[in-house]
């Protein structure tokens, strides 16, 4: 088993894009909720991720289907942002918004969120950067369960590839600032 099939012993799958691997994993939680969980192993020094990740008001820059990412509050490791995302789904403009709290924990390479206000019933997780002999990997887990009347199954391929697009985003945007 592979480190994520031990976190989540549900449905399991990889993809491949310019050579990178990423490991991706869903567990099917009560209430409709998902817990997804996504991996990926790169050559870029952990501490250039950590600064991609915490360029807060540049995310939108480089994330796809995120529209705006604004930097509402700073207090020591605790930070808030405003988000919105937005994508097409089933030929509609699908958008939500949330207001999220994050705790940096640097030296451990984890950032944490939770959303305290927002379109979700809950959207809580964590991304971690470590460093490895030959580089680094990128762990990003998300539990998500939408507001009544959100159609999960529909929308549960959906999350699946922003995962996995999402974390080439950010790799794509950490090698780009690497090799600059």
């Amino acid at each position: 088993m592979t480190p994520l099939q031990t976190l989540f012993p549900g449905g399991s799958r990889s993809s491949t894009r310019q050579g990178e691997t990423i490991e991706q994993t869903m567990e099917r939680l009560p209430g409709g909720a998902r817990r997804l969980a996504v991996q990926l192993k790169s050559t870029i020094p952990a501490d250039v991720f950590w600064d991609v990740l915490t360029d807060y008001t540049h995310l939108a820059d480089f994330i796809p289907n995120l529209s705006s990412s604004e930097l509402v509050m700073r207090e020591g490791e605790t930070v808030r942002l405003q988000q919105v995302g937005s994508q097409q789904l089933l030929g509609m403009r699908f958008s939500a918004q949330v207001l999220l709290e994050l705790r940096e924990f640097k030296p451990d390479g984890m950032l944490r969120f939770l959303m305290l206000k927002g379109d979700f019933r809950r959207f809580e997780g964590s991304w971690q950067v470590r460093s490895l002999p030959d580089g680094s990997s990128l762990f990003y887990e998300l539990t998500v369960q939408g507001c009544l009347g959100m159609p999960i199954g529909l929308i549960e391929q959906r999350l699946r590839e922003d995962l996995s697009s999402n974390l080439f985003a950010v790799e794509r945007e950490a090698r780009r600032r690497h090799q600059n």
